[in-house]
């Protein structure tokens, strides 16, 4: 990104990771932007039935890809990992049910925040 290093005090990127094909290079990026005790929100689809992430850059086809991941230009579908992850990149990690906190809000009640802090 060509931002300076610490330069946001919150970073919001809703279902933008499965997309990239280097996600871990864009965690990090994302860390390197914010400010030292900013925040950012770090949106994915999570599978609920599975542990490790699946990915495989081989998958090219989009037909391939929506039944792999979900939707045809998605690299991966995340799993139970996906918090380890934002973990190996530097972000402290707080797992949240938002829909619970703000019912009128129209959130899916199963969907998880991810808070992470530089």
């Amino acid at each position: 990104m060509p931002f300076e290093e610490g330069s946001f005090d919150l970073v919001i990127c809703n279902h933008v990771l499965e997309h990239i094909p280097d996600d871990r290079a864009a965690m990090r990026s994302l860390l390197r932007v914010l400010k030292p005790g900013g925040v950012a929100i770090l949106q994915v689809p999570i599978s609920l039935n599975t542990q490790a992430t699946s990915e495989d850059p081989s998958v090219v086809d989009p037909k391939a890809r929506e039944r792999l991941f979900g939707q045809f230009n998605h690299v991966r579908i995340y799993g139970q990992d996906y918090e380890s992850r934002l973990r190996e990149a530097g972000f402290r990690v707080e797992r949240k049910r938002l829909a619970e906190r703000y019912p009128r809000q129209g959130l899916h009640p199963d969907e998880e925040a991810f808070l992470c802090w530089r």
